[in-house]
């Protein structure tokens, strides 16, 4: 695991008990088009907005967020000396409505920001969150941007197999959006059957494998 920098999210290096290197989830989900993003980028485009700025500057905002939350979660002291005061400000916003969220429930964490491998389906990620959460065995992802998509359980249903091929059981899967403006608060989604969502994702990593060797082969 390497890093250049607070503002850009740990680089994870997958590898398997043999040191064989396999593709992330995030990786394996990258294949799905996105129309959502395609439309932001363009309405961005008629506003005069460099998309790749914007979007660059909304992921550093967001690798804030996160960290915050996982040193809340693990007791951590942050270092934000490589932040701007705007920036850390809207994440202190969606830090807050985590808090906000957090105490509605007791959270007790067994995993924080631990990176996983499947040696049966050969793939890695890294778990947000895995918790007893009012007694539930719960895998909780927390996202900050504008909304939940369907994708976002794909990724669900990978990081709850890697939970279970690793020994931990697990009840519920949700997901967290905090939102980093001031007039934004919490948005949640829980989901207990991830079947069809599962089945979804190792299609999606025949699709990735069935591409990266035709690229070897060209």
């Amino acid at each position: 695991m390497t890093t250049e920098s607070k503002k850009t999210k740990f680089h994870t290096v997958y590898k398997m008990a043999d040191g064989t290197r396999v593709p992330s989830v995030t990786t394996i989900i990258g294949i799905l088009n996105k129309p959502a993003l395609l439309d932001w980028a363009w309405r961005l485009g008629l506003e005069g907005q460099d998309y790749k700025a914007v979007r660059d500057n909304a992921a550093d905002i967001g690798t804030l967020a996160h960290y915050l939350v996982m040193c809340h979660l693990t007791g951590e002291k942050p270092d934000t000396g490589e932040y701007g005061p705007e920036d850390l400000d809207k994440a202190e916003n969606a830090l807050l409505k985590f808090w906000e969220w957090e105490k509605a429930h007791h959270i007790d964490p067994i995993l924080v920001e631990s990176p996983l491998v499947s040696e049966q389906y050969k793939f890695g990620g890294t778990i947000d969150l895995y918790c007893q959460m009012d007694g539930i065995p719960t895998l909780v992802d927390f996202k900050t941007g504008k909304g939940i998509y369907g994708e976002f359980f794909y990724q669900l249903a990978a990081y709850k197999s890697l939970l279970e091929e690793t020994g931990h059981h697990v009840d519920s899967v949700r997901i967290l959006r905090i939102g980093r403006d001031e007039n934004e608060g919490f948005e949640e989604r829980t989901m207990v059957d991830l079947s069809k969502h599962w089945a979804l994702f190792k299609h999606c990593q025949a699709i990735y494998e069935l591409q990266k060797e035709l690229r070897k082969n060209n």
